[in-house]
């Protein structure tokens, strides 16, 4: 386990070549298949190189309007004084934003289906001894649930893959760009890898972004004074319209109230890597075999690197700290060359749900309720 920012960016960025993901996100293959997050080597390259076109800036800006309109559409839905499950109530508006924007699918008819199991998927894949330890082949009624959740979510998105390659036009959604990607040799993702990577964009374009936001609101909840900053900005700077594109870069304290919940409350807490060689990190020998772990959760609450490290305190990232800081010391999208390929896209689309929901509503604990993670 290695808890400095040097030995983080030996492992991830110098030496990077000399590691492969971890063990547990090798156990979710059954799900993953070989998507850009647990594939390897020259196949992973290649994928991410056809992928990389799809998170080009300019195709991510055209996806804006589509993230505003359906905070919005959520919005339509909620009254004042209602008692309401925010994660439940994120979830679902991320899952919406990314059936759009990666299938330009209306997933509402599909929601239902699709969140329940997204939702039983990621609670068998964070049980991390049994991933490991439980062979997927194994009729265990946990395998069995397992299985028939993925054949679900095949159903659905081999069903959206042979719907576009019959119309064969470019709807201006990821899969779009995908099904056009080609490589140097001319020849194209087939329908198993064009699954692979829709369902590893599909997961952690959903969960992970709907897990910044619930937090991000809870942290709100509890800190009055930055709250009101927040308001302030949105007031002064919306004043009632909808956010737009224009809006993200102007949104400075939005981005500072995002970066502080992603430091507190990293939707990637930890990762893992296996050693395909023999290695030396921070002086202790790694034998091929041997795993290393990481946690950004425990980096983002080091001493070392942060002053009152529990406390939500966004105005900590006014003064240039994220460029004084260790390249590691922050890190809540990883880094090298194995980087969330979604960063950007993620960001924006906290941004702007954030920005559009808080113009109309402020929301409080339930009393007594316990917030555990």
């Amino acid at each position: 386990f290695i808890n400095h920012p040097d030995l983080i960016e030996d492992l991830l960025v110098n030496s990077a070549r000399k590691f492969h993901k971890g063990r547990v996100l090798l156990a979710n293959k059954a799900l993953f298949g070989e998507g850009l997050l647990t594939s390897e080597g020259s196949f992973w390259l290649r994928q991410r190189r056809l992928a990389q076109p799809a998170f080009h800036r300019a195709r991510i800006a055209a996806y804006a309007d589509t993230m505003v309109r359906y905070a919005e559409r959520l919005l339509e839905t909620w009254r004042d004084g209602e008692e309401r499950d925010l994660h439940e109530e994120m979830m679902r508006v991320t899952l919406q934003i990314v059936g759009k924007t990666l299938f330009d699918a209306d997933v509402a008819k599909d929601a239902h289906e699709v969140g329940r199991s997204l939702e039983l998927l990621l609670e068998l894949g964070a049980d991390f001894g049994r991933a490991i330890l439980v062979p997927q082949w194994l009729p265990t009624p946990k395998n069995i649930r397992k299985a028939r959740a993925i054949r679900k979510l095949d159903k659905i998105i081999y069903r959206i893959i042979e719907e576009r390659r019959a119309s064969g036009r470019d709807a201006g959604d990821l899969l779009s760009m995908l099904l056009a990607a080609r490589d140097d040799d001319g020849s194209r993702m087939t329908d198993k890898q064009l699954r692979d990577e829709s369902i590893t964009l599909f997961l952690a374009g959903h969960e992970t972004t709907a897990n910044a936001l619930s937090w991000t609101w809870w942290l709100l909840a509890q800190n009055p004074a930055a709250e009101q900053k927040l308001h302030a900005e949105l007031d002064s700077l919306l004043c009632g319209r909808a956010p737009t594109l224009d809006d993200v870069s102007k949104l400075r304290y939005t981005d500072l109230v995002l970066t502080e919940s992603l430091r507190l409350y990293p939707p990637a807490w930890g990762t893992a890597r296996v050693a395909i060689e023999d290695h030396e990190i921070g002086g202790y020998p790694l034998r091929k075999g041997m795993g290393v772990a990481l946690s950004q959760w425990v980096m983002h609450r080091d001493p070392r690197w942060f002053d009152a490290p529990e406390e939500f305190l966004p105005e900590r990232w006014e003064d240039g700290l994220a460029k004084r800081l260790p390249r590691f010391a922050y890190f809540p999208f990883g880094g090298g060359p194995r980087q969330c390929i979604g960063n950007t896209f993620a960001l924006m689309e906290a941004t702007l749900v954030l920005a559009t929901i808080a113009q109309r509503y402020r929301f409080r604990l339930v009393p007594g309720h316990a917030v555990v993670p």
